[in-house]
């Protein structure tokens, strides 16, 4: 009964809102078979990110970061979840201006979100970090199928890399300040999905409800950052986000 009203509650709020924007993380994508980074069962758990997910341990060692890339290769195969085509309906609608990601897997996009901000970046192209030559996924399949680490054809160089955001890179300033804007100007602003606990990007949400937005998550489990939150929703966002989206459609029906 309590997530009932809940769901009836956030459905409100979204309903009667101008300009929503959503913001994700990984826990959204879990749900397409991708694993999270931490939580019970995160990739942090086995791997050292400093080792494989930094730009200082990639520039040491890039096998390391490969060899944990490849257990990643399902980010190409994985599909958009119930969570995702919900968000890209609500955008549809009129109502979500724009989509906020911290994921690199494009499933959004795959979904029908058009309008995505990648905080950190995308899986799909790749740069030689040498001669700055660029590539698609596409470019390597043979190597990735044999778990081979690419090497540029261009100059040799080992040092091909995702255009994704390790850590103690910066993430891409354009996007970010998109992304700033973005959480200024919502009336309504949703995470789903995400620990909040990576900056600058969990500073989003605090920008969002400094500037006014009715403010709604639904995670797994709590955040750090529950307490800024108009209605917390703890479950799967498969689940919780196609029904919030129903309640939408009907009182917008109704009005």
């Amino acid at each position: 009964m309590i997530e009932r009203d809940r769901i009836e509650e956030a459905g409100w709020i979204i309903a009667n809102a101008k300009y929503g924007v959503v913001f994700t993380g990984a826990g959204i994508s879990a749900e397409s078979g991708i694993p999270t980074f931490r939580g019970e069962d995160g990739l942090w758990k086995k791997y050292d990110p400093e080792e494989v997910a930094s730009i200082w341990g990639f520039r040491r060692n890039p096998r390391a970061f490969w060899e944990f890339s490849f257990e990643l290769r399902n980010k190409l195969f994985a599909e958009p979840n119930p969570a995702h085509y919900a968000i890209a309906e609500l955008e549809r609608m009129g109502i979500v201006k724009a989509v906020i990601t911290q994921n690199v897997d494009t499933l959004h996009q795959r979904a029908g979100s058009r309008r995505v901000l990648e905080l950190h970046g995308s899986m799909t192209k790749l740069d030689c970090l040498d001669c700055r030559k660029e590539y698609d996924w596409s470019d390597f399949v043979e190597n990735f199928e044999r778990r081979e680490v690419p090497r540029c054809k261009a100059c040799g160089s080992w040092y091909v890399k995702p255009r994704v955001v390790l850590f103690g890179e910066p993430l891409p300033m354009d996007v970010l300040e998109q992304a700033v804007e973005e959480a200024r100007s919502a009336d309504v602003f949703i995470v789903v999905g995400s620990s909040l606990v990576v900056y600058p990007a969990a500073e989003l949400p605090y920008i969002a409800k400094s500037c006014g937005a009715k403010m709604i998550l639904v995670n797994a489990e709590p955040t750090v950052a529950d307490h800024i939150f108009d209605v917390r929703i703890y479950g799967r966002a498969g689940e919780i986000l196609p029904r919030i989206v129903e309640v939408v459609k009907s009182l917008k029906q109704n009005s």
